[in-house]
């Protein structure tokens, strides 16, 4: 999966769940995807209430379940910047 169906598919996820009321941003290797507090999905690099710093290819494997967040975390494959509050709502959205 590259950048823009990564993107596509979080965009799709956003959509259905709605919002979740702050701002995350992942910060990739091939570019940024901010999720809106209101659920609207863009590529650019604003600021965002939490960034998550993580390679196109983790992220890839954390949205399918290939790679649980909290050994990604702890083997520094995942750099949270921000509330990490709102990183762990990344639950409802996935």
């Amino acid at each position: 999966m590259n950048f823009q169906e990564l993107t596509q598919k979080i965009t799709a996820l956003a959509a259905a769940k709605g919002g979740l009321g702050s701002s995350i941003k992942f910060a990739t290797d091939a570019g940024s995807i901010l999720i809106g507090a209101d659920g609207s999905v863009s590529n650019a690099d604003d600021a965002a209430d939490c960034t998550i710093g993580v390679s196109l290819k983790d992220l890839q494997g954390l949205m399918s379940g290939d790679l649980n967040p909290m050994t990604a975390f702890m083997f520094g494959k995942l750099k949270i910047t921000g509330d990490m509050g709102i990183a762990m709502k990344l639950k409802d959205l996935f």
